[in-house]
């Protein structure tokens, strides 16, 4: 079956610099190069508009006090997104399509609905991230922003046919420019490093409402969509000769997904100290949206800081909105054997936003609620990523250690049962 997911084709020039590397003519970070650029795509949706809401809302109520849920989220992000490159490159097919072919057809059908609905809410996010972004930056309105952020991000997905390389350094560009928005932030907001370092490792959780928060934070971190899309980038990209060159491949691939979700772990630790230094610690508890963060901004910290946070909700927004939209093409060709062009999708996905703005309804808390629905939608591609990846008859010689399994076992359950504990909390007493 012939994919289209607009992911673009091998670059014979990175090919040949990836031969030249694990044929050990090329050291240091010039080997590390042609390896590099899957895991910045998948971590644009580590820093997608859904973080920008739940960070900034559990900053401003409850301080420093769930930067522990980000760190511990990134790192079960790192695990997983891993997991999956090393799976696309040990098989040469994505986790949607071995889940198909792993499973019973209604089985595969079932995991192809849950997932989309995942994707769609994904989508739903990252799009009216980069609307708001739009009007407040440029008083765009709303739903002419909407169609501005379609055809920015269909003109985005275009670039695929110049190649996967074109749109890695497209998007690797973008997340350059979130992250050093947040160095910015982080000058301007001036955070209480102590408090930052306490917070990050020591577990804390209130109650109902800062739980709610942390189930939502673990749904804007370890993105389903992105645990897909990742096994896809890879599994065709540098096609190893033997044993060794698949080995030396997989490794190079951690190494990329370190350094880029590295960078968007400090991100999203940056997005919520901010929020906890400037709204939280000044009595703007109550700030729980992306405008309200905006204009509390201004008179905190002046306009220099309010625009740079718009810049980089906007360069979030766009981004992950075009990297949503192709990961939506790897779960519906893979699991079901089809797909749509490129620009219906997009067209498709555009819909429940635009939908959100004509009704008028709160921006910041869809975003939010849309995070928790990820959350629920999770373990769907992550039990079936742990399974497959244990499996030596899938894996062959890169088949996960079992200690690994156990780990990524146990990163699975504490996702479920965050989830049951949300649920659990939500029951009428």
């Amino acid at each position: 079956m012939e994919r289209s997911y607009g992911v673009g084709a091998a670059s014979p020039r990175v090919v040949a610099a990836a031969q030249e590397a694990l044929a050990g003519n090329r050291r240091g970070w010039r080997a590390l190069l042609p390896f590099a650029g899957p895991a910045f795509v998948a971590s644009v949706a580590y820093m997608d508009p859904g973080n920008f809401a739940t960070n900034i809302a559990g900053g401003a109520a409850f301080g420093y006090r769930l930067l522990w849920v980000v760190v511990l989220a990134n790192l079960m992000a790192m695990l997983f997104q891993g997991l999956s490159a090393k799976l696309g490159i040990a098989t040469g097919k994505n986790l949607a399509e071995l889940s198909r072919d792993a499973t019973p057809r209604p089985v595969a059908l079932g995991m192809w609905a849950v997932s989309e609905v995942g994707a769609m809410a994904t989508d739903l996010a990252e799009f009216l991230g980069a609307i708001v972004a739009l009007n407040l930056l440029f008083h765009v309105p709303m739903l002419a922003g909407a169609l501005v952020t379609g055809v920015v991000t269909y003109a985005m997905l275009a670039l695929h046919r110049y190649g996967f390389r074109t749109m890695e350094a497209l998007i690797g560009s973008l997340v350059g420019v979130i992250a050093v928005c947040y160095v910015v932030e982080t000058l301007l907001s001036r955070p209480r490093w102590d408090a930052v370092l306490y917070h990050s490792v020591v577990p804390w959780i209130g109650g109902p409402s800062s739980l709610f928060l942390a189930v939502g934070i673990v749904g804007a971190t370890v993105m389903p969509h992105a645990i897909y899309l990742h096994s896809a980038l890879t599994q065709d990209r540098i096609v190893p000769r033997d044993r060794g060159q698949l080995a030396a491949i997989v490794k190079f691939s951690y190494v990329d997904v370190v350094v880029a979700l590295t960078i968007a772990g400090v991100v999203n630790l940056a997005m919520m100290y901010m929020s906890a230094a400037v709204f939280h610690a000044t009595g703007h508890a109550g700030v729980a949206d992306i405008a309200t963060a905006y204009r509390t901004l201004m008179p905190l910290l002046g306009n220099l800081a309010a625009v740079v946070f718009l810049i980089a909700l906007l360069a979030s927004g766009i981004s992950s909105s075009a990297v949503g939209t192709m990961a939506g093409q790897v779960i519906m060709q893979s699991f079901v054997g089809f797909t749509v062009p490129l620009w219906v999708r997009r067209v498709v996905t555009m819909l429940p936003a635009i939908a959100v703005v004509a009704l008028g309804l709160n921006v910041t808390q869809t975003l939010v609620v849309s995070q928790v629905i990820l959350s629920f939608v999770l373990p769907v591609p992550v039990v079936a990523l742990v399974v497959l990846t244990a499996r030596e008859k899938t894996m062959g010689p890169m088949v996960n250690a079992r200690w690994v399994t156990a780990l990524a076992a146990t990163a699975g359950a504490a996702i479920l049962a965050l989830n049951v504990l949300l649920i659990w909390t939500a029951l009428p007493r």
